[in-house]
Parts: structure tokens; sequence; C-alpha cells
């Protein structure tokens, strides 16, 4: 989730870093004979759970205690394919007892998600995770804002940036991370990593510390936990109106060549590097650090003096307002592979946008100098593909290997 935005306040929710590899090969038949389940699960993009959403996609996601029966569903979570693992308000989960984890200290394990401007803390705890019919299976997630649990450390707030563990500043009730990366953090935050990032912390009864974890204990992208259908996803959702629509219903399909709804067939793949970016060639310059990111809800990049196009006035001024509306073409390529596909999007007016009440739209847009932010602006109208890392699909007989977007 590189930015996101609740209208009309501006919230911009950026990874410091984006630290995500490590892990196992999967086949590209994750199964191995296991039958087929139900690998879809609905999304919609609507005003969310506290009315004011504009351009967020949301799922329900239930969670059980490992093992058991005593589960719990979620709904309004944030669907995202900028971050990686499942997080939650330790609220909507209270009634379930999931087990904590510990630090190599023995301690309790904590993590802080860092952003530009706001930030995620909370313990890290073991959970069933099912998602339409696949099921992770005692994965590491997230809880945010337990009561009880220790202050988040000097190292987690000393950026300015504000906590956003409640309903109001984060505007739903949870994130899933289902982005190119199988854990949140990887290699960068295991044991022999040369430093210890201010990401997971050991946290005594008072006081936490940065500590280095294992990737078992890591919060991990539940796809890859699946028995079959774990390589990857496919996000769907439709075209909308220029003036936008008030909700939208969309699809996320598990897998990639896995079952008869997910084949790849003939795409141009964008291999992606090791922060889960492409490259992008905008008006014969090119610019690298490009994502394919439903947590951001507009098309993010470059700035207003570079484009010429004014920002909109406070509190809107995240967002492009252009007196008419532009359009853009760029033209994607992977990092190494040199497989290269055009974007095409439109730049509307932010401010006339959100006066029409409406929640989903194709043509949201603000600055992100010197890159490219596809939010779920761009998603409208596409179906796109995202290949976990160190995971293959097959693509009309050539195996793309992940990471990896496709669309």
């Amino acid at each position: 989730m590189r930015k996101i935005q609740v209208w009309p306040l501006l919230l911009l929710m950026i990874p410091l870093a984006a630290c995500g590899g490590g892990g196992n090969n999967n086949s590209n038949h994750g199964g191995g004979g296991t039958p087929p389940v139900n690998n879809v699960l609905p999304v919609v993009s609507n005003l969310g759970v506290t009315g004011n959403y504009a351009n967020g996609v949301f799922a329900s996601v239930t969670v059980c205690a490992p093992g058991t029966t005593n589960c719990q569903t979620i709904d309004n979570v944030l669907v995202d394919t900028g971050s990686y693992g499942l997080r939650l308000f330790a609220d909507q989960v209270q009634g379930l007892a999931l087990p904590a984890l510990k630090a190599p200290s023995g301690d309790p394990l904590g993590e802080c998600l860092q952003y530009v401007s706001t930030f995620n803390w909370g313990p890290v705890v073991t959970a069933d995770v099912k998602l339409s019919g696949e099921v992770a299976d005692g994965i590491p997630i997230q809880l945010m804002g337990q009561t009880g649990f220790p202050a988040p450390p000097s190292d987690c707030t000393n950026t300015g940036s504000t906590e956003a563990d409640t309903q109001a500043t984060l505007g739903a009730n949870g994130v899933l991370g289902l982005g190119v990366f199988k854990y949140d953090c990887g290699q960068g935050c295991a044991p022999g990593a040369a430093t210890t990032p201010s990401f997971y912390f050991a946290c005594p009864s008072a006081g936490c510390t940065a500590t280095l974890v294992e990737l078992q204990n890591q919060v991990q992208n539940p796809v890859w936990r699946f028995a079959q259908d774990n390589n990857g996803i496919v996000f769907a959702m439709p075209s909308v109106p220029a003036s936008g629509a008030l909700s939208v219903p969309g699809t996320v399909t598990f897998g990639i060549d896995t079952e008869s709804n997910n084949v790849m067939t003939g795409l141009s793949v964008l291999d992606a590097d090791g922060f889960g970016d492409f490259d992008t060639t905008f008006q014969g310059k090119s610019y690298q650090g490009s994502v394919l990111d439903s947590g951001s809800n507009a098309n993010f990049f470059l700035d207003g003096p570079t484009l010429s196009i004014p920002l909109c006035a406070s509190p809107n001024d995240g967002f492009y307002c252009p007196g008419t509306t532009v359009n853009y073409q760029a033209v994607n390529f992977g990092v190494s592979s040199g497989d290269s596909v055009t974007a095409s999007w439109s730049v509307a007016n932010a401010n006339n946008l959100f006066n029409t009440g409406n929640a989903a739209f194709n043509n949201l847009a603000g600055p992100n100098p010197n890159a490219f932010d596809f939010g779920l602006s761009f998603f409208f109208g596409h179906t796109i593909y995202i290949g976990l890392n160190g995971s293959s699909a097959n693509n009309n007989g050539h195996t793309a290997v992940g990471p990896f977007y496709a669309y």
C-alpha cells in the first residue's frame, strides 16, 4: 500500500522500504493433485465502512483460532497488492484467543509497519486464514491497536508519522496484503542480516527493542500458504464511467494457470525487482520504481510542474485538479526481461469527481515525484496477474517467474 486516501482527508501511506523477499519455491500447480476448491474471492469498490472512502476495494476475510472451528468473518478489509500479509484490528477478533508469537528473546513479538505519514503497530499472532475456499493454516498476522500491548517504541514513532490503528484513521477493518512477495520483510529482517531494521520488535512488559525474526514468524502473504492455487493472483475489476460509480464488484482469483479460471495466455510479463517494482518510460524519459498497487486509491505519478497540472486546493491537495480531463500513455517494462506493455489512463478534476458522491473512479490521480504508482484507478477495466516471488506460472507455453505483473 503505497498511498491511500480516505476522502476527503489526505492520508499518505507509502512504505519506507519494501523488502518482502525470501521463501521457498512453489510449483506452478501448487496443489500437487489436490482437488479444486472455490478459488474466487469477491471484492467490491465502494465507500467502505466509514462511508467516505474514495477508490478502495474491500473483501471479507475469515480468521480462526489455529486448528479449530472458532472463527470470525471480518468484512470491509482493504485488498492491497502493494503490501504482504493480513493486518486486522485486535477488537475485531478478540473472541478468538489467537496465539501470540515470540521474538527470539522469548518476549512477545511486535511489528511496526512504517509509511510516510502513518504507521501500524501491534503484536504478531497466529491464525488460520480463509479466503473463499482457500485456507492458509497457522500463519502469522498482525493485530493493530491491541489494548495492553506495549506502546510503539521511539524507533517506530521518531519519523514524525502518526499511528493509524483505528477504523477512523485507516478507513477499513484491516488490510489484506496480496502483493508479489511471500513475507512482509523477508531475509532483511531474518537472522544473519547485516543490520536490524526497525520493523520487528521484542516487547517485554516495558520497552520494545528492534529484533531479527525467523522467516516462519514474519507476517506472510496467505496465498503462498494455500495447499493449491498458491503461485499468485488474478485481480479483475470492470470498467467504470468517466464520472465514476457508487459500487463496483470485482474478483480476486487465486492461482495463475492452476485452474481453468486463471489461465494466463500470451501476456507481456513485467518481471519485478527486489522491491517489487518495474520500469516505466513516459514522454521519452525512463523511470524506476513503478508498481501496480490496488491499495493506492489513485494513479500517483510525477508532479504538477512536470505535467503542467494544478493540484486541488486543501484538503484535497494530494490530488490533481486539471481544468479539463487529460489523457496519458506510457510504456511499462520488466526490469530484466525487456518485455513491455502500454499503459493508458486519464486524469480528471478530483474535486469534481468527489462531488459526484461516487466511490470508484478510473481517472483519479495525484503527485508521486519521479515515479509511477498505478493505483486502483488503473485496475478498473483490467485483469491483472500478480506472480509471487520464487513461484512460476505458465504463460502460453513460456514460464513466467515471480515476482511479476502482467495485464
